[in-house]
């Protein structure tokens, strides 16, 4: 019998991360994968990337709007309301024998409830890291302690979901799956990428991911002194859409704002994972607070700037310059990172977020890892 493996992906980010696992996954010839598409991938305002899965040959197993058109945080929670009961019985038709989540989307509670109240055992990747200005750092937490197998991106993330009182035998250090696309995906080159975006790159260009501060009671109130910023910064300036949070259609709206104004700055709703990553390698900067800033410019050893809250706690390799939420502080550090003497001292430097072999090991350790009560019931020290 094949083992029954679902995944559940809510977005063009997490589907980046996943998609070397979901390939390893899907031709394992003792699994039968089980794909679940809902939240963001479906609404057309955040690109219907639910068609990036038919384009690249996975089948769907289930389809399911959940995401509601809101800009609020009263949205974000009846989001998680809705996916729980979409997946209810989604999950109770198929039973699988484990279910695969990823980092630390709100509406990942979702899932991770209704699996538990079914007693199916859960997988997650990215536990144990810290961003101590989102709410994703509690979600992260919960998804920890209702999940069996953890797989963290770096070795401190593993000590840290052990300290958590989780059974050493449960908890691998696979490095973050994303990683995997620089080793395994063709990049494109200088002229199909501009054919791609539509743009010329000879222009020195910074790569802008920024995404509403959800700890905070006014989520893009940091928003303001990134715009104060770059309005002074003569580079071009490439954005991309921030997440499906609340405060993200005023993001989007500044964002369309500032280009109306600025020939030399672009906005894509969506690309997919070989289309960024092929930009980061051509960019000069990348700018914002996303974790893709943390994790994965360190791989390319590019300078990126870390503005504000929403990543604090994170580990931090040493491409990385922090400033506070404010103008002066965002172009001193932009100064910092676009010097010829930052970016020579990055020569050489290595990703503590892996190595772009976490496909392999994730999947290694869900064909092989034993089900039943066993894996259901945590033992506490």
């Amino acid at each position: 019998m094949k083992r029954k493996i679902a995944v559940v992906t809510t977005s063009r980010a997490d589907y980046g991360h996943l998609y070397w696992p979901l390939r390893e996954l899907e031709k394992h010839p003792g699994v039968q994968l089980q794909l679940i598409a809902m939240g963001a991938h479906l609404s057309p305002e955040f690109g219907a990337t639910v068609r990036e899965f038919e384009k690249d040959g996975f089948a769907i197993a289930a389809k399911l709007e959940c995401l509601l058109s809101s800009d609020s945080d009263v949205g974000m929670a009846k989001t998680i309301g809705v996916a729980t009961l979409s997946l209810a019985d989604t999950l109770g038709a198929m039973r699988p024998d484990l279910l695969l989540l990823i980092a630390d989307r709100y509406e990942m509670l979702a899932p991770a409830s209704v699996a538990l109240a079914l007693r199916i055992p859960i997988a997650h990747i990215e536990g144990g890291e810290i961003s101590e200005g989102a709410i994703d750092d509690a979600v992260r937490n919960a998804l920890t302690k209702m999940s069996h197998i953890h797989f963290t991106s770096t070795e401190a993330a593993r000590r840290r979901i052990i300290a958590m009182d989780e059974e050493e035998w449960r908890v691998h250090r696979a490095g973050a799956p994303s990683l995997d696309h620089l080793r395994r995906s063709k990049m494109l080159d200088r002229a199909e990428l501009e054919a791609r975006l539509g743009i010329s790159l000879q222009k020195p260009s910074i790569v802008i991911a920024y995404h509403p501060v959800t700890i905070a009671q006014d989520t893009v109130h940091e928003a303001d002194a990134l715009f104060a910023a770059i309005a002074k910064i003569a580079s071009q300036i490439l954005f991309c859409y921030p997440n499906a949070d609340a405060g993200s259609r005023r993001l989007i709206d500044r964002t369309r704002e500032f280009i109306a104004q600025r020939e030399d700055a672009h906005v894509f709703v969506n690309l997919d994972a070989v289309t960024y990553w092929s930009l980061l390698r051509r960019a000069d900067l990348f700018l914002g607070n996303s974790s893709s800033g943390i994790m994965e410019t360190p791989s390319l050893s590019l300078p990126a700037v870390n503005v504000g809250l929403r990543q604090q706690g994170r580990e931090r390799a040493r491409n990385i310059v922090d400033a506070s939420a404010d103008a002066d502080a965002i172009l001193a550090a932009v100064k910092i990172a676009q010097s010829d003497s930052f970016r020579a001292s990055l020569t050489g430097m290595t990703n503590p977020y892996g190595d772009g072999n976490a496909a392999e090991k994730i999947v290694d350790v869900l064909t092989k890892v034993p089900l039943g009560q066993e894996l259901l019931m945590k033992r506490h020290n």
